[in-house]
């Protein structure tokens, strides 16, 4: 493993972030592609960021996720008629955005975002489609299902003995 990439894994498996000037917590609205992502900010402004190549294969992210970007040249950037404003300098696992909802610095606008890990999701999803399945009626107003007139029924045998007993 390259020392670039060693020094990445260890730099995001830190718990204790702190924000230098000109950072800021975002959240991922969608995925664009070719690098790029669209984030919300804080005061529920959408802007484009940039995902550097350098994370490619050591960090994913997905829709909801959460990011640390440097918005120092966000205002020369839009001035000059570039659409992509800041460039993601870290990303925000479970461990870490668990923590920093609990500082003052975490914006009021994420404090009602669903932070989970997959099995929970999963466990939410499934204890609903549970309570779906007992609202719902038996019959769900379908009509009965009919025979299938395509396979032969099975061919039972009588023996004496049931015919003798019956009669």
């Amino acid at each position: 493993m390259k020392g670039g990439r060693k020094n990445l894994q260890r730099a995001s498996e830190q718990h204790i972030i702190s924000l230098e000037d000109g950072h800021g917590i975002m959240q991922v609205v969608s995925i664009r592609g070719s690098n790029l992502i669209e984030v919300m900010d804080a005061q529920g402004e959408k802007s484009l960021a940039l995902f550097p190549a350098k994370f490619q294969k050591s960090m994913w992210i997905k829709r909801g996720s959460f990011v640390v970007v440097d918005e120092s040249g966000k205002k020369n950037a839009l001035e000059s008629g570039s659409k992509v404003a800041c460039i993601v300098s870290r990303v925000l696992y479970f461990e870490q955005v668990r923590e920093l909802q609990k500082w003052p610095e975490w914006p009021e606008v994420f404090k009602n975002a669903i932070v989970g890990d997959r099995n929970e999701n999963l466990q939410v999803k499934n204890d609903q489609q549970e309570q779906d399945e007992v609202n719902s009626s038996e019959d769900d107003d379908l009509p009965p299902l009919e025979a299938n007139t395509n396979r032969a029924k099975p061919f039972v045998l009588q023996s004496d003995a049931e015919s003798d007993s019956d009669s």
